[in-house]
């Protein structure tokens, strides 16, 4: 199967319409985001949208984006998902690796990313490319709440 990944740098109705497709497979309760938050996205300097393609179209989409603090440039995987008809191809290690060189290529000295622990294929695949557990906890704390 031939299969490209690539920085998404213009918004498209196509990646619009797939990212509705791809979301929900992440989780149920995800939907195709707005235009205007994806172009937005796709604006933002410090985000990068990968999207993995064959001939039949996006099968995979990674989001990377990263931030300096003093203790150095820190970047973090999010919204990592491959389709369910691709899964087991590759495709979601061609994302991540083309993640992990686009973050040292801008210096990144880290690249993070959370996975829940039911997800045992995306977990493996993190394992294999490289990632660790860190010994740390991840809170949470929505702004929504009074």
């Amino acid at each position: 199967m031939p299969l490209s990944v690539d920085r998404v740098t213009d918004f498209s109705e196509t990646l619009l319409r797939s990212l509705g497709r791809l979301l929900p497979q992440l989780s149920p309760r995800l939907g195709a985001p707005t235009e205007e938050r994806l172009r937005a996205m796709l604006a933002q300097p410090a985000t990068v949208l990968f999207a993995a393609r064959t001939p039949e179209g996006v099968v995979g989409v990674l989001a990377l984006t990263w931030y300096d603090v003093p203790s150095g440039r820190k970047a973090w995987i999010e919204d990592v998902v491959v389709d369910a008809a691709a899964r087991g191809l590759g495709v979601g290690e061609a994302l991540v690796r083309a993640a992990q060189r686009y973050a040292a290529g801008i210096g990144a000295e880290r690249v993070m990313l959370t996975s829940n622990p039911s997800r045992t294929a995306a977990r493996a695949l993190y394992r294999k490319c490289g990632f660790k557990e860190a010994e740390t906890t991840v809170f949470v704390c929505k702004t929504d709440t009074e």
